[in-house]
């Protein structure tokens, strides 16, 4: 059996610069995508709340979300895992470097306790929580899903690699928000190293056929800006 994918819900920014907006217009959230190989289910960036995240698992897979086996999170940023919580059955994954450059800075912020009011140091406190039930991710999924560092958009973001026979797939997180960002070779401004992330941009355009950006829908590579 190949390893297939299925878009769940399409994310979106809530500030596109490249439609000339100047603030934020919209909630964002993040592109959340289902990969499916033989018995094992992952849910990419559960991005929408719980109950609408129900709701759309639903409506488009014909099943419940206590039938998914693992979570990924490209990222730790919160709008990448908003809708979590409703995943009990599943084991939560992401990048070591990502769970322990986040999970640094939450404690850094309780150490500084005394710029916080009460409701962001409880805050803080549920997030160090829910990040305690996050693992390092393994190298392999299975053998065509494999993980994917992805430098630059966050300390340690990461993607998935999957590939199946006919082509390379990568699910991009936001190391490519848009296919517009990733046709005209442009990065979001909310990376954390814009370097690395512009060396991570080039050897996606290099290697995969199908990129799932992190707040858009499929995007299919033909005339390469390269």
């Amino acid at each position: 059996m190949s390893v297939d994918f299925s878009i769940i819900s399409i994310g979106t920014l809530s500030q596109n610069s490249l439609w000339n907006e100047q603030s934020p217009v919209r909630t964002a959230h993040a592109t959340t995508t289902l990969v499916t190989d033989g018995d094992k289910r992952i849910l990419v960036d559960p991005s929408l709340p719980g109950n609408m995240l129900e709701a759309r698992f639903f409506e488009r897979t014909g099943k419940g979300l206590d039938t998914v086996t693992d979570v990924f999170c490209t990222t730790l940023r919160p709008v990448h895992r908003r809708g979590i919580e409703a995943l009990t059955n599943a084991r939560w994954w992401t990048s070591q470097v990502e769970l322990e450059t986040y999970s640094g800075h939450l404690e850094t912020m309780l150490e500084s306790a005394e710029r916080l009011s009460g409701d962001d140091v409880d805050s803080v406190r549920a997030d160090l929580k829910q990040l305690g039930s996050f693992a390092p991710a393994p190298e392999k999924f299975s053998p065509q899903i494999e993980f994917y560092p992805l430098y630059g958009a966050s300390p340690g973001s990461a993607g998935l690699l999957l590939t199946p026979p006919a082509s390379t797939i990568i699910i991009a997180g936001d190391a490519i928000v848009t296919g517009e960002h990733l046709k005209a070779g442009r990065l979001w401004k909310g990376v954390s190293d814009m370097e690395a992330a512009a060396d991570t941009l080039r050897d996606l355009v290099e290697l995969a056929g199908i990129v799932i950006p992190g707040h858009d829908n499929v995007t299919f590579l033909g005339q390469r800006w390269l």
